[in-house]
């Protein structure tokens, strides 16, 4: 099933040079980008995106450190299209938790394990958001992009792998 999902290129990404290397992997696996650009993300749509269901889940504390964690630089948002788009890039970026990725994800290969990481199970600079649902990846992208910034167009690859 064809699908759509989000990924952030968090601050992070951004700032140790890693863009190229991170939409690679997703080329490479034969995903299609259909809407990319860098924001400066307001506190605003960092409070949309990360909704008071983190805090439910997680606290209080860890929903401040990601509001403030993807404020903090610019991101690269993107728009990624597939065959089982959303299960595919979840195992490409691997575990939030940087101590726990396997090598060969996005996240094993490039995420640093922080300090705090070593003193509770704290996600870290972990590089890469990406939708965990279907159901997540339609609202999240709702909130990213407008209809008119995704773009369809067919990959030159898409007739051998679709």
């Amino acid at each position: 099933m064809i699908q759509q999902t989000l990924v952030l290129i968090k601050p992070d990404g951004v700032q140790r040079g890693l863009i190229g290397e991170i939409i690679k992997r997703f080329e490479q696996r034969g995903l299609k980008i259909i809407a990319m650009k860098m924001c400066r993300v307001e506190r605003s749509l960092a409070e949309k995106h990360y909704t008071e269901d983190i805090s439910k889940k997680h606290g209080k504390e860890v929903r401040e450190y990601l509001l403030d964690y993807i404020t903090s630089g610019p991101v690269i948002a993107l728009a990624i299209q597939g065959s089982d788009a959303v299960r595919i890039v979840r195992k490409i970026v691997g575990s939030t938790y940087p101590g726990e990725a396997d090598i060969g994800t996005i996240r094993g290969d490039f995420a640093h394990v922080s300090k705090e990481y070593a003193k509770k199970k704290n996600q870290g600079k972990n590089l890469v958001h990406a939708s965990e649902t279907e159901e997540d990846a339609k609202k999240e992208l709702a909130l990213w992009f407008s209809v008119d910034e995704i773009h369809d167009y067919k990959l030159a690859v898409e007739e051998h792998i679709l």
